[in-house]
C-alpha cells in the first residue's frame, strides 16, 4: 500500500467514522412485541405497522428510529411471547418505544380473562423494564376482534360470543395499564367495521391488510409525537 493510499485510508477513518458512530448514537430504539398482528402475517415485511411507523416517524424527524426488533409470531399466547423474549438477542441498553400488542391466541384458545390478566400484566412490566421504565414509551393496543372477519363468518363462529370475549379482555388489558400509567389505545371498533370488509383482510381472509395497519400506525404515529425524546 503507498502513502497516497495510506493517506486516503486514515483521511477516510477520521472525517466518515466519527460521524457513523455520532448517527448511531442518535437513532431510537423501537422494540415491538406481539403476534401474528404485530409481525404481520399474510403481508410483506414493509406493510407491518412497526415498520410503517419507523418510515412515517423518518421522513419528518431529524430523530430517527434504526430499524425497530420485533419479538412476535404468529400465534403466539402472552406466555409464548414471553419465551420468544427469552429465546431473543435484546438490547440491554433498552429500547426509546416499545409497542405490545397480545392476547387473542389466549382468548381463541379458550383461556380464562383472569389467568390471561396475570400473564399480561408480568409482560407488561416487561415492556416497561425495556424502555427504561418510561412509562411513556409503552403503548399497548386493543385486541382487534376477529369474530367479524370472513374466517370467522364462514366457520360459522358465533360472532356475539367472541365479541364479548374481546370485550373482556380488553377492558382487563386496560384496566391493568391504567393501574400502571401506560397508554391504551383502541383498535377495535374501528376494526369491528373495516375488519369485515373484502379490504380489510389479506388472502386468508382472516389477518389484516396493510390499510388496517396504516390506520394502526397513524394511531401509534399521534401518540409518540408527543414524547420529547
Amino acid at each position: 500500500m503507498n502513502i497516497q493510499t495510506l493517506l486516503s485510508f486514515f483521511l477516510f477513518l477520521a472525517f466518515f467514522s466519527p460521524m457513523t458512530a455520532s448517527a448511531q448514537h442518535l437513532q431510537l430504539r423501537y422494540l415491538a412485541l406481539g403476534d401474528s398482528y404485530t409481525i404481520g402475517e399474510g403481508v410483506e415485511s414493509s406493510a407491518r405497522y412497526p415498520m410503517q411507523l419507523v418510515q412515517a416517524w423518518n421522513v419528518a424527524s431529524d430523530r430517527p428510529f434504526a430499524p425497530p426488533l420485533l419479538i412476535a409470531k404468529t400465534g403466539w399466547t402472552v406466555d409464548e411471547l414471553e419465551a420468544g423474549i427469552q429465546a431473543t438477542a435484546t438490547d440491554a441498553a433498552g429500547y426509546d418505544l416499545v409497542t405490545l400488542l397480545i392476547g387473542v391466541n389466549n382468548q381463541y384458545r379458550g383461556r380464562s380473562v383472569e389467568s390471561f390478566a396475570v400473564d399480561f400484566e408480568k409482560m407488561l412490566l416487561r415492556a416497561l423494564a425495556f424502555a427504561r421504565g418510561n412509562k411513556d414509551r409503552v403503548m399497548v393496543l386493543s385486541i382487534p376482534d376477529w369474530g367479524v372477519t370472513p374466517f370467522a363468518i364462514q366457520k360459522g363462529v358465533d360472532s356475539k360470543q367472541v365479541a364479548k370475549a374481546i370485550d373482556d379482555y380488553n377492558r382487563s388489558k386496560k384496566e391493568i395499564c391504567d393501574k400502571h400509567g401506560i397508554r391504551f389505545l383502541d383498535i377495535t371498533e374501528e376494526y369491528r367495521i373495516q375488519g369485515g370488509l373484502p379490504e380489510g383482510v389479506v388472502a386468508d381472509q382472516l389477518h389484516p391488510s396493510p390499510g388496517i395497519y396504516s390506520q394502526w400506525m397513524e394511531k401509534l404515529l399521534d401518540e409518540i409525537k408527543k414524547i420529547s425524546f
